[in-house]
């Protein structure tokens, strides 16, 4: 017979492992403390390159007027300042980093929470169910 409350619940389920699920259950497979670092590592690799390319944008850009002045300007105040902006920037990107992925993960792991006890929910209801049917087929037997 069919069960109109288990069928939405299948549904539901359904709908989230093929959704928001997927990502849910990748992101639960890791402790905290690994995927959020994972993630930060990632982003201050992408950081790097981000600022290499900017940099090396930067100084195309600006090339001639950079020969002009070369031999004139303080290399080592320019290789200072090259790398202060660098960490600032790493620094920043890593803090945001590690803030969206906080709230990534607490959201990944309630929708999995929810998710585990929707499962624990259509169990029982197969459970009862199966109980339900054993107690009427004991009863029609003679």
């Amino acid at each position: 017979m069919l069960n109109e409350s288990r069928i939405k619940l299948m549904t539901r389920l359904a709908a989230f492992e093929t959704g928001e699920g997927k990502k849910s259950m990748a992101i639960g497979t890791y402790f905290r403390g690994d995927y959020i670092a994972k993630e930060i590592i990632k982003s201050v690799i992408y950081g790097t390159i981000t600022y290499v390319v900017l940099l090396g944008v930067y100084l195309a850009y600006d090339l001639e007027k950079f020969m002009e002045n070369i031999y004139e300007m303080d290399l080592w105040a320019f290789g200072k300042d090259i790398l202060y902006r660098y960490v600032l920037l790493i620094i920043i990107y890593a803090a945001v980093t590690y803030v969206v992925y906080v709230v990534r993960y607490r959201r990944a792991r309630r929708n999995l929470r929810v998710y585990y006890n929707n499962l624990r929910r259509l169990g029982s209801m197969y459970r009862k169910e199966m109980a339900g049917a054993q107690q009427t087929a004991e009863r029609v037997r003679p």
